[in-house]
């Protein structure tokens, strides 16, 4: 069901600097600072504007203190606490994000809700994990550029919370890329994980502009490869059941 991208590759990843972009953008700002929605809020388009919506449940799962709850409150454009909590149940957080496809030209607003659950929480309580990953789209693997133990631990998650009966779309990110100095992983340790379990890694820093909220340019190249990850393996599904039909 995957193949590997080119980053780019199905969405134009400089669009949200352009013009054409600025009114669809604009919906999810306010003062030039990111709007914060609840489950049951939208970004409000033009009507001339109005644009399909797409929309994905993600669940963020790694070691306690990589960064989990940090890492979700850049993307959605939150502060983040200056101070580390273990996450004590499920926090839920959705981020919009348009994008434009390379293809067509074609406009999309991804509605991205991510779950984030602690791991100490999961393993004490039998529902929170089910809980999680159930009709999820996507599962984040994290672990901590700064934190070798993070890493190793890949191996197990992969085995634990994928299984030959879920098909969901598996990534990994690392946080903390910006503290290359403390790094305990390798670029060539990347390499090599990335050729044995097929999972695409991506990099993310935690400082974010020396601001306290991240400016666009700090979080779209990750929401615009997750983007492109979700709407690639959704193509291939489509793909998959026209040719089922076809026989």
């Amino acid at each position: 069901m995957s193949r590997r991208l080119v980053p780019g590759c199905l969405v134009l990843s400089d669009w949200y600097r352009s013009a054409e972009s600025k009114e669809f953008f604009s919906s999810i700002l306010y003062k030039n600072r990111r709007k914060h929605f609840g489950l049951l809020e939208g970004p409000a388009l033009p009507l001339k504007l109005s644009v399909d919506t797409v929309s994905y449940k993600i669940f963020v799962c790694g070691k306690s203190g990589v960064g989990k709850t940090a890492f979700v409150a850049k993307l959605a454009g939150l502060e983040v606490p200056s101070m580390h909590h273990e996450t004590t149940g499920i926090q839920t957080t959705v981020v919009f994000w348009p994008v434009k496809l390379r293809e067509n030209g074609r406009v999309l607003m991804f509605r991205l809700q991510f779950w984030d659950c602690g791991e100490n929480a999961i393993r004490r309580f039998d529902h929170l994990l089910p809980a999680c990953r159930d009709q999820a789209d996507a599962m984040l693997l994290l672990f901590s550029f700064t934190d070798r133990s993070s890493f190793d631990d890949l191996f197990n998650q992969l085995a634990r919370l994928s299984g030959p009966e879920n098909g969901m779309l598996k990534l990994v990110v690392g946080t903390k890329f910006d503290q290359f100095m403390h790094t305990d992983v390798t670029e060539k340790e990347l390499r090599e994980f990335q050729q044995a379990w097929a999972v695409p890694v991506f990099r993310f820093q935690s400082s974010v502009s020396g601001v306290s909220q991240p400016a666009l340019e700090d979080v779209a190249p990750l929401l615009n490869g997750l983007a492109e990850h979700l709407w690639n393996q959704d193509q291939l599904a489509v793909s998959l059941q026209t040719e089922v039909g076809v026989c």
